[in-house]
């Protein structure tokens, strides 16, 4: 986490019901002479507390905004979420228009209130908008470099061009999802996708940018990359121009009942 953050309990509201106890899943809650006490301030922060506590008497300290009061769960309804998925489709025609920053706001946003590993919430992203040119100009430079190499050890490669828009595809923004850990980049990721897709946005996961993010050092400075910050993949984004008909075909899921 970017921000120190200390978790509070306020005695003169706290009911010492032990919700935020029996909730804390790093054990760092206590009931002493009826009321909640906070063991450490060496915690994960992941705000278990805070959200369980009938009085609102538990808060943390260093955030941006308060948290929100939730009235009534949220419950998304699992043949619409199925069938969006089912439909989806990688996109690789892209209209001219512009991606409103707004949207782009509300996919941000998404991935970055996705789960972390022992919360760290140390994903991070790199919009492009501007540069968009300048970084796919160096990436196709460099796998141009490359490509007679992967030609000999990769029937697809033989196949393959590699244009001036090879990685976005002409689309008008992209979003570099960088972070320590595979896993929670790629979490980060799929909830993007889900939010571009609910936004009336076209995705396309292009890993190979994101592998030319990691090799190319001028790259890496274009996109402000640190030493030892990875890409994990990369979403392009934009309106689609193409329709599909129909869902793509899958193999059945392999399945272990144990």
């Amino acid at each position: 986490m970017k921000n120190k953050h200390q978790i509070r309990i306020n005695p003169e509201t706290c009911i010492g019901c032990g919700l935020c106890r029996k909730d804390c899943p790093a054990g760092n809650i206590r009931i002493k002479d009826k009321k909640a006490k906070v063991i450490t301030q060496d915690c994960i922060m992941c705000g278990h507390c805070v959200a369980i506590c009938p009085k609102a008497a538990v808060s943390m300290t260093g955030f941006e905004e308060p948290p929100e009061e939730i009235e009534k769960p949220a419950a998304l309804d699992p043949g619409e979420l199925l069938r969006a998925i089912k439909t989806r489709r990688s996109i690789r025609q892209f209209t001219k228009r512009r991606v409103e920053p707004e949207l782009i706001a509300q996919i941000i946003e998404a991935g970055s209130l996705t789960p972390t590993g022992g919360n760290a919430q140390n994903v991070s992203f790199i919009v492009l908008n501007d540069r968009l040119e300048s970084a796919e100009k160096l990436a196709v430079g460099l796998f141009r470099r490359l490509l007679p190499l992967m030609k000999l050890v990769n029937p697809i490669a033989r196949r393959m061009s590699i244009d001036d828009h090879f990685f976005f595809k002409k689309a008008p923004a992209a979003i570099v999802i960088v972070a320590p850990s595979q896993v929670d980049g790629a979490l980060a990721a799929a909830n993007m996708e889900l939010m571009a897709e609910a936004c009336g946005l076209g995705v396309l996961y292009s890993g190979f940018f994101s592998m030319a993010a990691n090799w190319s050092r001028p790259l890496r400075r274009l996109l402000g990359l640190k030493r030892k910050e990875r890409a994990v993949t990369t979403l392009v984004l934009g309106y689609s121009a193409v329709n599909y008909r129909r869902t793509a075909q899958k193999e059945k899921a392999s399945v272990r009942q144990l």
